[in-house]
C-alpha cells in the first residue's frame, strides 16, 4: 500500500480526531491536510502509521485551537495573489465560507477527489516560510485593503460559477454568495461610511445556522 493509500485509509479517524479538538469542520479539515502534507514529506515511513498520523493531527489541531495572530489585510492580499485563479476560489470556499470538501467539490464541478488536491494545492501554495498556512483574518478594515480582498476574491468565485446577489444581511447593506447550484454558501454585510464601506463582516448565508463570522 502507497503512502497515499495509507492516509486516504485513516483520513476519517483523522479528522474526527481533528474534529472533536476543534469543534470546527473546516478547520479540522485543515488540521487534516496539514497532516498529509507532512507525512508526505517525512523522509522515514514510521513503523505504525495509524500511530503516527494520530499523534501529528492531535499536536497540529491542539496548536490552531490558539494561533497567531491574524495578518493583516495587506498580507491577505499578498496571500491570495500567490494563488491561481481556481486556487484562490478554492481557498475561499475553504477559509471564508468554511466549506467541506464535498461542497467545494460542488461548488467546483468536480469530484471530492479532484476538490481534495485543490484544497491541498491550496494550502501548500499559501504556506509562509515553510510553515503552515495561515488562516484567515479575522478583520478586514480600511475601504482600500477591501476593495484589494474583494478584487481578488470575487472574481475568482465568479470564474467558477459563484453568483452574488445584493441583499439585506443582518439588518445592514450586504450580498449573498451562491454556487452553480444555487446553494448558498455565505453572505458578507458591510459596514459603510460617508458612502465608502469600511469593514465587512463574512457571515452564514440569511437563513442558514452555519457558515464563518469574520468580525470587523
Amino acid at each position: 500500500m502507497s503512502r497515499t493509500e495509507e492516509f486516504e485509509e485513516l483520513r476519517p479517524l483523522l479528522f474526527s480526531i481533528a474534529y472533536r479538538i476543534l469543534g470546527s469542520e473546516s478547520r479540522a479539515h485543515h488540521a487534516v491536510e496539514e497532516t498529509r502534507l507532512g507525512y508526505e514529506r517525512a523522509s522515514a515511513v514510521p513503523a505504525s502509521p495509524r500511530a503516527f498520523l494520530s499523534a501529528e493531527v492531535t499536536r497540529i489541531a491542539r496548536a490552531a485551537r490558539h494561533p497567531a495572530p491574524a495578518p493583516p489585510a495587506a498580507a491577505a492580499v499578498l496571500l491570495l495573489e500567490r494563488l491561481s485563479p481556481l486556487e484562490r476560489a478554492v481557498f475561499a470556499l475553504r477559509e471564508i465560507f468554511g466549506c467541506g470538501t464535498a461542497q467545494i467539490a460542488s461548488a467546483v464541478g468536480c469530484s471530492e477527489a479532484v476538490s481534495r488536491r485543490l484544497t491541498a494545492a491550496a494550502t501548500a501554495r499559501s504556506a509562509t516560510a515553510g510553515g503552515p498556512a495561515p488562516y484567515w483574518p479575522d478583520r478586514l478594515a480600511g475601504a482600500d485593503q477591501i476593495a484589494r480582498v474583494l478584487a481578488a476574491v470575487v472574481p475568482a468565485l465568479g470564474r467558477i460559477g459563484v453568483t452574488m446577489r445584493p441583499g439585506e444581511v443582518d439588518g445592514g447593506p450586504g450580498a449573498v454568495f451562491h454556487d452553480r447550484n444555487g446553494t448558498a454558501l455565505g453572505a458578507l454585510a458591510l459596514g459603510i461610511l460617508d458612502g465608502r464601506i469600511q469593514t465587512v463582516r463574512w457571515t452564514a448565508a440569511p437563513g442558514d445556522s452555519g457558515g464563518r463570522n469574520t468580525a470587523a
